[in-house]
């Protein structure tokens, strides 16, 4: 479902927009009311009193509030009609089905589900809360993987709602029992000082804003060179609009940011087309739920088919770089090495890429100073200096001092040099033109003398079903490694390296309490210090660092035993502090269709993951944390006071020597990569070593998905350097072979066929 203007304007507000059950009837609604609620029931004054003593108000209120009076089933419901895209949503519509019956009730929960009156068979909204909890605690850990998914997919859902969903002044009812302060008060307080926009503000063309009848004007007026048709027959015949320019970007991320702002400055008309939303400074609400919805891929809401991935990537315009935690690593020498030598890719190991890198890091003023750093970072710190491990810095694309724990929102100052602060200015400063809120709906691909060609994209403007056409002497795809797959198979690419070879980056966390903490977990710079778990001989290793969790993704992570346990746990959010381990993988999925996506983590990559976790919870530990624990799906924690030495370690070997399938909350990604990846052979890579497709000529893929293999550090930079080096192949292109492009007529939409290539579907 695509959201109105009006919706879009509330978003930017801070609201979310109101979705219609268009799809469950009452029966259904009942048990996923019943569901809701059996995670987040009402709790009575007696648990308070019995867990909490200090029984103020707020905390009252927040163990007394249930999911269905917070609203939260018929929001999931509309949310699952109208938006939500995913595998797994055919079985939560056939659960919600099964359990509104008796007989469905007895097949997913067996005696669990039976009462001890006649007629004995109950639905599942009969079942009493704690026999209920019992079942969907049985799912979460059940030998089906079927039942697991069921219970992540609830879970997922209806946490990130409970946490996140705000009301018309901007607030969450649980926010004050958990000691969370909502957007971030410097904001607040800036805002009242000055409302800064960005150097992009009125530089950017939302086509949802821009009525049909002024967009040709409104493009001429740009500084785009347009011309209006005619397409179809009889009286279905509509105007066409088609823009021309040298170059058009599909994407505004690190890799389609910086592809505009060197073909700009190197004289070529360039057309950035980009499917989110642009976001001034001043229009942030930095609100967790409203800008999860507006500025993240699938609205936050993305993951792996089976849900053992949660998946975080960006759709707004500056894409990953205008909500990633500021970390800007080097392509690290191993890496160089082994994509040079091993892969046969001459780029990497050349002075050019090396001149890319620096390039790249003074333009982003890339720097390793810190000012300051929040608990998380304090607590890495701290417990590797006690336990002599190594700690670094981790070098920032911003001012030392900019504490960013509200950036996984957008940066509310633009100290985070993103490509809607560098090199999109670069490119609108150099006549570029952005255009926003446009899915390309595929690549123009014609013939000349058995070479098939790009000729530019078709394109839906403003998602109001208005199509146009950006006719181009160069094509380049940067829509990140989730979405370049997609749209390069629907515009007719056979090469069976297209889509395959996804890494992700795959993070396990561990997490410790810090009762006496005066800061809180949220706040502060998100990343600052790392520590490389260890040296592993195959190159494939893991490192330490610090995760941005705001109420919705913590709780989502946050394992979930009972309803008490969990509200508990959500109570000592602001001084529990979490540590990521993150694995350079070799294990791969698949990104091939629009929200169906594949992964498969290799054994190796659970060893390093769980060696990882081991070394994580040492430092928490060594760091003065009360209690530690993990994500498996017993929700095992350790109260440090009182145990002994022995004791802790056998816990800490314990949960290190778990399988990951024990967890009952997802794995995380933030980093996808190597889904159109760079070859020396059009066997085993989708585009060649200038990130030219081997099937079309003139089409370039320019971002995350060419990197060869996982990376192993935070992409950033390297993606930007890639894609420095990638823009200066194009623009060569361009000069020294102007009459391929210059000859190619833009074909028919049905002609789409590309000859001499060898693949077949």
């Amino acid at each position: 479902m695509e959201e109105s203007a009006m919706d879009a304007h509330f978003l930017l507000r801070g609201g979310r927009p109101s979705y219609e059950n268009k799809k469950y009837s009452e029966a259904q609604m009942e048990a996923l009311t019943a569901l809701c609620d059996t995670l987040f029931p009402s709790l009575d004054h007696h648990a308070i009193s019995k867990n909490d003593p200090q029984e103020n108000d707020e905390i009252k209120s927040f163990y007394g509030t249930s999911a269905s009076q917070a609203g939260i089933p018929l929001h999931l419901a509309g949310y699952m009609s109208e938006r939500l895209v995913h595998a797994s949503l055919g079985l939560l519509s056939l659960a919600l089905w099964l359990l509104s019956t008796w007989y469905g009730t007895f097949i997913l929960c067996w005696r669990l589900s039976l009462s001890s009156h006649f007629p004995y068979f109950q639905r599942f909204s009969q079942v009493v809360q704690y026999r209920r909890e019992k079942i969907m605690l049985s799912w979460s850990h059940s030998y089906f993987y079927l039942f697991r998914q069921l219970f992540k997919g609830i879970k997922f859902l209806c946490c990130l709602t409970f946490y996140t969903k705000v009301d018309e002044k901007n607030e969450n009812p649980s926010w004050k029992a958990m000691g969370y302060c909502g957007p971030d008060p410097e904001l607040l307080t800036q805002r009242r000082k000055e409302a800064t926009k960005g150097p992009l503000h009125d530089k950017v063309i939302d086509m949802q804003d821009v009525a049909v009848n002024n967009i040709t004007e409104t493009l001429r007026k740009a500084g785009c060179e347009v011309t209006e048709g005619s397409s179809g027959k009889g009286e279905k015949k509509e105007k066409s609009i088609t823009i021309k320019c040298d170059v058009v970007v599909v994407g505004s991320g690190s890799g389609g940011g910086v592809v505009a702002g060197v073909l700009a400055k190197a004289g070529h008309k360039v057309i950035v087309v980009e499917k989110g939303k642009y976001f001034a400074r001043n229009d942030l609400s930095l609100l967790e739920g409203p800008s999860v919805d507006q500025m993240y891929e699938g609205g936050g809401l993305l993951a792996t088919d089976d849900l053992g991935v949660v998946i975080l990537a960006a759709s707004t315009v500056g894409g990953g770089s205008s909500i990633n935690w500021s970390a800007s690593l080097r392509t690290p020498a191993h890496v160089i090495s082994e994509w040079s030598n091993e892969l046969k890719l001459p780029l990497f190991s050349s002075p050019k890429f090396a001149q890319a890198m620096n390039t790249v890091c003074e333009r982003m003023g890339v720097n390793e100073a810190v000012c300051s750093e929040g608990l998380a970072n304090k607590t890495l710190r701290n417990g590797c200096t006690h336990l002599n491990y190594e700690v670094l810095n981790i070098p920032r694309n911003g001012d030392p001092g900019h504490r960013c724990g509200w950036c996984c929102f957008g940066c509310k100052d633009g100290m985070k040099q993103g490509t809607q602060e560098t090199w999109l200015v670069d490119a609108v400063n150099h006549g570029a033109v952005i255009l926003s809120s446009c899915k390309a709906q595929r690549i123009i691909i014609t013939n000349r003398m058995q070479k098939a060609a790009a000729a530019g994209v078709v394109i839906e403007a403003g998602n109001r079903g208005l199509r146009m056409e950006v006719h181009s002497r160069a094509t380049v795809v940067s829509c990140g490694a989730l979405c370049s797959p997609a749209l390069l198979i629907k515009s007719g690419l056979k090469n069976p390296n297209i889509g395959r070879n996804l890494h992700l980056h795959p993070v396990q966390m561990a997490w410790g309490f810090f009762p006496e903490a005066s800061e809180k977990s949220y706040d502060g710079p998100i990343m600052t210090a790392m520590h490389p778990v260890g040296d592993d001989p195959s190159g494939y290793g893991a490192i330490i660092q610090t995760p941005s969790l705001h109420p919705g993704f913590f709780s989502v992570l946050m394992p979930w035993i009972s309803a008490l346990d969990m509200k508990e746990r959500m109570l000592r959010l602001s001084r529990t502090c979490h540590l990521l381990v993150l694995a350079r993988d070799k294990g791969s999925g698949t990104a091939k269709l629009p929200g169906h996506l594949t992964y498969r983590l290799s054994s190796h990559d659970e060893m390093n993951l769980n060696k990882g976790i081991g070394k994580a919870l040492r430092i928490l530990v060594a760091a003065g944390a009360q209690e530690i624990g993990t994500h498996h799906f017993k929700g095992e924690r350790l109260r440090i006071s009182g145990s002994s030495e022995e004791e802790i370690e056998r816990f800490i070997k314990n949960v290190s020597l778990r399988r990951l399938k024990d967890l009952s909350t997802p794995l995380c990604s933030a980093h996808q990569m190597g889904s159109c990846r760079m070859g020396a052979d059009e066997r085993v890579s989708a585009v060649d070593g200038r990130g030219e497709s081997w099937e079309v000529k003139g089409l370039f893929v320019a971002d995350a998905s060419v990197l060869p293999t996982a990376l192993g550090v935070n992409p950033m930079v390297t993606v930007q350097s890639i894609a420095y080096c990638i823009a200066n192949f194009v623009h060569h292109s361009l000069n020294t072979e102007p009459s391929l492009f210059e000859c190619i007529q833009v074909g028919s939409p049905s002609s789409m066929s590309l000859p001499g290539r060898g693949f077949s579907s």
